[in-house]
Parts: structure tokens; sequence; C-alpha cells
């Protein structure tokens, strides 16, 4: 294989989601380390107002969406591997995939269908629960203009509950609801971020979460689990972003055998959703019960400097540049095995 500073890499960042703040701040870690690994990295902005390479200089220059290129002094810039940082739409939900698939780019993370299907909450859980590896909680999934008798909805409901956005994260459009009277509004603020919405009953116990990936020769690498404990209502947020909001600490304080479970747990989804890349699986431990939840998947976890995955990686013992290297390297020795049938 050749050098990596042949490897001429597009850094997806931005998105048109709440999370577009989130996604700059994980490229700039991205970039970095893949600086010191060698490689040409491009970082490219995306918003609703076009596709843009950012030069250092702070030029800005349009990519031509017919073929994923740019064009700097006179010269066109194509790409061996798309790095994607983008959290959200349309980097998380199967859009950006299904792009770049049909333009037979490789990029990191998690192929079109899988990333699509885990993108939806709603969606995901019933698959999820479909496998019987982990519990799921009970919820209701609303679609925007289908009609919904609230009265009879609020009714059936259990208190305290999480109303979210179907389709999101950084926990943006999310309340815990613990009465009826605080429903509707918090159903119109999840509707305000996505045309569908998910309420889930409250599970008591502990948020722990982990991150993996699989390595090009098929080994699944699962980093040390972390607990999340809050100084908030639930990990929302500003808890998620703000310096000292939550603890987060890895590894998590747990019985060892409660972390195997955990593990094998995340293993086996990862392999079962067809996960690719470097992904993070939220669980929550019940407290009476021990009796382990599935809370969702992230298949473009966050990488800024406040970020869990990153921490687990050093926890781990390995380096992120080399983590990142071992994604990009996956993605070529995929496409050549393709190229080869």
């Amino acid at each position: 294989m050749s050098s990596t500073s042949a490897r001429h890499i597009a850094l997806l960042c931005g998105g048109y989601s709440g999370e577009y703040e989130i996604s700059l701040q994980s490229a700039e870690t991205v970039e970095k380390h893949l600086r010191v690994s060698g490689y040409e990295v491009y970082k490219i902005q995306v918003t609703r107002d076009g596709w843009d390479y950012v030069h250092p200089s702070g030029q800005r220059i349009a990519i031509d969406k017919n073929d994923f290129s740019f064009t700097l002094h006179g010269k066109k810039v194509v790409f061996d591997v798309v790095f994607n940082m983008i959290h959200g739409t349309p980097g998380e939900d199967g859009r950006l995939q299904g792009y770049l698939d049909m333009l037979g780019i490789p990029y990191t993370g998690c192929n079109a269908i899988t990333s699509a299907v885990t993108f939806n909450k709603a969606f995901c859980n019933k698959i999820v629960a479909s496998y019987g590896i982990v519990k799921v909680a009970r919820s209701v999934h609303l679609i925007q203009g289908q009609a919904v008798d609230m009265d009879t909805l609020a009714m059936h409901l259990s208190y305290p509950c999480f109303v979210k956005p179907a389709e999101g994260g950084s926990s943006v459009g999310i309340s815990k609801v613990k009465s009826r009277e605080e429903l509707v509004p918090a159903i119109e603020k999840a509707f305000a971020e996505d045309e569908q919405v998910l309420i889930e009953t409250y599970i008591k116990g502990r948020e722990l979460t982990c991150g993996l990936f699989a390595r090009s020769n098929e080994e699944i690498v699962v980093l040390p689990i972390t607990e999340i404990i809050t100084r908030r209502e639930f990990f929302d947020y500003v808890a998620k972003y703000t310096p000292g909001a939550a603890d987060e600490i890895t590894p998590a304080d747990i019985p060892v055998h409660l972390a195997n479970r955990i593990r094998d747990a995340a293993r086996t989804l990862y392999l079962k959703l067809n996960c690719r890349g470097l992904v993070r699986i939220d669980f929550i431990l019940e407290d009476v019960t021990e009796d382990l939840y599935f809370l969702e998947i992230n298949t473009v976890p966050g990488q800024s400097a406040n970020s869990i995955v990153p921490r687990q990686v050093q926890a781990a013992g390995m380096q992120l540049s080399d983590v990142y290297r071992e994604l990009i390297e996956d993605c070529l020795l995929r496409k050549a095995a393709t190229e080869q049938v």
C-alpha cells in the first residue's frame, strides 16, 4: 500500500442540523490527527447554502457535486476517501452515504441502509428489540400530520417519560416529561426539530456507553465503557457540551461481569446492524433489576475535546491518529476488494 502522504482525504463537517457547531469541533480534532499521520486533508463544510472546501487561508471553493471535486490553482482535486464528521443530517442518516456510493467514493462509517435505520430511534428500537439481546423501553412513535388523540395518548403513558425527535442527536429537542400537562409542549418542541417523535418510558438506572470499531482484519475493538453522571435533569445538550455539567467516568466503575455483558451486547449489535467504522452505543443499566436497556446508537460519534470516544481511546492506551488511520485504511481495502470482484 502506498504511503499516507499520497492519500487525499475529504474531511466532511457541518451539516443541516443543530449539531453543526459540534461537527466543526469534531473535525478540528480529526484534522489535527490526520495531518500528524501524513495525509493530505481537505476540510469541506456542508451547509444548506452550499458545499465548500475551506482553504487554511479562509478562502472557500465550491465543490462540484457531479463528481465531488473542486479546482485549486487550475488543478482538479479528487479524493481517495471521505472522512465523515457530519453529525445529524445529511451525514448520519444515509443521505450522504447514498450519494458517495453512487460516485464510488469510499467513506468512513456505516453504509446508507445502516445509517438510515439507526438514525431513526423509533425504527432502530423495533429492530434491536427483535434481536432479544437487550431490552428496549416501551415507547410511542408519532408522525407529523397523522391524527393523534392526545387524551388517549396521555392516559396510556407513564410518567416521567422522555419526548424526543426520532431523528436527531446531541439531545436537541428532548424533554423529560413528568406530568400530563407537560406532554403537549414537549411534543411540539420535538416536532420543531423533526417530522417524527418518539415518546419513551423513563428507565431509572445508570447510563453507560462504549465506542467500538472494526479493524481491516475484521477484529472488533470494544473501547472502555464510560458512565455518564449528569448534574442536570438528564444528559441534555448543556450537560454534554458544558465542562463540569456532567461526570464522564472512563472506565466505568462497574463489576467485571456487568462490563463484559455490556461489551458483548455492543459487539453483537454492531455485527447484527452491519455497522462499519467507529460507532458508540448507549445503554441504561436499570437500578433494581440490572436489566440492560438499549438507548441509542451513534454512527458518527463526536470527536471534539468534550466528546466521550476520544477519552475512551486514550483510556484503552491507543492513539487517535492510529484509530483514524485504521478507519481510512479499512475503507481503501474494502474498495480494493470490491474492484477485484
